[in-house]
C-alpha cells in the first residue's frame, strides 16, 4: 500500500502533516467547542445513533455512547491523552536510544558490548508483556505509563544511531577533530550527532503509530487510562459488547487511530525518502 502512495507523497507530503496537524488542533480546542459532555453520562441518550442515521441527533453527530456520552467529544479529549502518554514516550525512548546509541557506536569496547546486550534483551522479549508487567507492578498512572512506555520502547534508536555512528567515526572530519585535540564528548557532540539528526526525525516519526497501538492496546486491556477517562482504547473496550447494535461506539476511535497511525508512517515513510537515503526502502 504504501509503495502505491509513495509516488503521490514525493510530490505532496503535505498531505499526512495537514491531517496530523489538523488533529492536533482539535484535541487541543476541540472539546471546547463540542456540545456534549465526555466524562458526563445522561441515560436518556445513551446509544443515539450518529447523526446522518434515523434517531441520531446533530447535537451528538458521532452518536453517544451506552452512558449517554457524546462519541465526538470523548474523541477529541481521547486525542489529547493518546498525545499526551505517546508522545512523551517517544522523547524518552529516543533521548535514552539516541544517547546509548552514540556512546555505543563511538566508544566501543566494554560500552558497545554492555548496550547492545541490553538491546537484544529487549528485543528478545514481547514489549507489551514487559509494559503490562511494569504497569502492574510501578502503577496506572499517565506518568508512570508514558515513563514505563519510554523506558522500554529505546532499542530500535539505539540500534540504528549505533550502527551510523560506527560509520562516521572513522569519516576525516573526525580524525581531524581528534589531532585538533578535540575531546570524545565535543566530537560526540559537535560533529557525530549533527550527522545523525536525520536519523533520529525519521525514527521518531515512524514510532509514532507503535506508541499510539501500544498505548491504546494498554487502555483497551485497563492497565492504562482508567474510565470514565477519556481514551482511544478504553472507548474501544467500552463498545466491545455494543459491536453488532451500535456500530459507532468502536468504529469512529477505530478510524482516529488507524487515521493517526497512518498518517505518522506515512510522514516518516516520506521523511526516510528525503533526509536519510540510507533507510531508504527499495
Amino acid at each position: 500500500m504504501l509503495s502505491r502512495i509513495r509516488p503521490f507523497l514525493k510530490l505532496n507530503p503535505t498531505l499526512p502533516i495537514a491531517i496530523l496537524v489538523i488533529m492536533a488542533v482539535a484535541a487541543i480546542i476541540g472539546p471546547r467547542l463540542t456540545p456534549g459532555e465526555s466524562e458526563v453520562s445522561d441515560l436518556s441518550i445513551a446509544l443515539l445513533p450518529p447523526a446522518w442515521e434515523d434517531g441520531g441527533d446533530w447535537k451528538y453527530p458521532l452518536g453517544t455512547d451506552d452512558s449517554g456520552r457524546d462519541i465526538l467529544s470523548r474523541i477529541l479529549d481521547g486525542a489529547r491523552v493518546t498525545a499526551f502518554v505517546a508522545g512523551g514516550a517517544i522523547l524518552i525512548a529516543a533521548a535514552i536510544g539516541v544517547v546509548l546509541g552514540v556512546l555505543a557506536g563511538f566508544l566501543g569496547g566494554i560500552v558497545d558490548a554492555v548496550v547492545m546486550w541490553a538491546v537484544d534483551t529487549l528485543y528478545a522479549l514481547p514489549t507489551l508483556i514487559l509494559v503490562i508487567v511494569a504497569v502492574t507492578v510501578i502503577g496506572h498512572s499517565l506518568w508512570a505509563l508514558m515513563l514505563i512506555m519510554g523506558l522500554l520502547g529505546w532499542a530500535g534508536h539505539a540500534r540504528v544511531i549505533r550502527g551510523q555512528v560506527l560509520a562516521l567515526r572513522h569519516r576525516e572530519f573526525v580524525t581531524l577533530a581528534r589531532i585538533g585535540g578535540c575531546s570524545n564528548l565535543r566530537i560526540m557532540r559537535k560533529h557525530i550527532l549533527p550527522n545523525v539528526v536525520g536519523s533520529i526525525l525519521v525514527l521518531t516519526t515512524l514510532n509514532v503509530g507503535s506508541f499510539i497501538l501500544l498505548e491504546s492496546a494498554l487502555s483497551f486491556l485497563g492497565l492504562g487510562v482508567r474510565p470514565p477517562n477519556a481514551s482511544w482504547g478504553v472507548m474501544l473496550a467500552d463498545g466491545r459488547n455494543y459491536i453488532s447494535t451500535a456500530w459507532w461506539i468502536v468504529t469512529f476511535p477505530g478510524i482516529a487511530i488507524g487515521l493517526t497511525i497512518l498518517c505518522g508512517n506515512l510522514l516518516g515513510d516520506w521523511l526516510r525518502d528525503h533526509l536519510d537515503p540510507t533507510l531508504e526502502a527499495r
